[in-house]
């Protein structure tokens, strides 16, 4: 299986610090959480991942290098100096992706997902993993029934950016920026989107705040 980690953004709510520095490259307990991200797929048995890339991204290449140092090989999508949101990256990036499902990890979160045992279905095209709503994020975003994702307005979960897709999820869609939301609503209502609940650790480093939290979090399992 091979990996994608989302790292184009701009990271608007972590600035200043990421006027200078792109927002995977921001640290937690001493190492880049990009860098947690690919430890994590090494262990799972992932050794080709891919990285989009646009704000700032030959500090993400000066940093990763080739990925050897952490035990995968790394491909780079250059989307240019505008990034072209998550279904736009995504749908780029699928040449250095398919043919088989391949998971995609957004750079800018924190978590113990244990990618090994995520799976897709022979009957599923997308195949997403879903938290309990975090404080900042009450309402969720889908709901879960027998197994398959459904888009309501109550009894909601949040996605945790973190996703096992097909490569034929993105049938039909243009290049360009386009959000993942798109299409995953295009698979929803036809059925197609499978889910999972993980009850472990997660975090959204989306604020300094949030990030300050994390670096507490963790330094109290030490």
């Amino acid at each position: 299986m091979k990996a994608m980690l989302l790292a184009a953004g701009r990271g608007e709510r972590l600035r200043p610090l990421t006027d200078s520095l792109p927002k995977p490259l921001v640290r937690v307990r001493g190492r880049p959480l990009i860098a947690w991200h690919l430890i994590r797929l090494a262990q799972a048995g992932v050794r080709e991942v891919v990285i989009n890339l646009s704000w700032l991204g030959e500090q993400l290449r000066a940093a990763l290098g080739d990925g050897g140092e952490f035990g995968v090989r790394i491909s780079w999508s250059e989307e240019g100096p505008v990034p072209l949101e998550t279904g736009g990256g995504i749908l780029k990036a699928l040449p250095l992706l398919a043919p088989g499902p391949f998971l995609v990890v957004s750079s800018d979160i924190w978590t113990d997902i244990d990618f090994a045992q995520i799976r897709i279905s022979p009957e599923a095209q997308a195949h997403l993993v879903l938290i309990e709503n975090p404080p900042h994020h009450p309402r969720g975003d889908f709901g879960l029934e027998d197994g398959w994702v459904v888009n309501r307005e109550t009894d909601r979960l949040t996605y945790a950016n973190v996703g096992l897709y097909r490569p034929g999820f993105f049938g039909g869609f243009g290049s360009g920026r386009f959000p993942l939301l798109s299409v995953l609503n295009r698979g929803i209502d036809a059925r197609q989107v499978s889910g999972e609940i993980h009850r472990g650790g997660w975090c959204d480093v989306g604020t300094p705040e949030r990030l300050a939290d994390l670096e507490k979090r963790l330094r109290a399992l030490e």
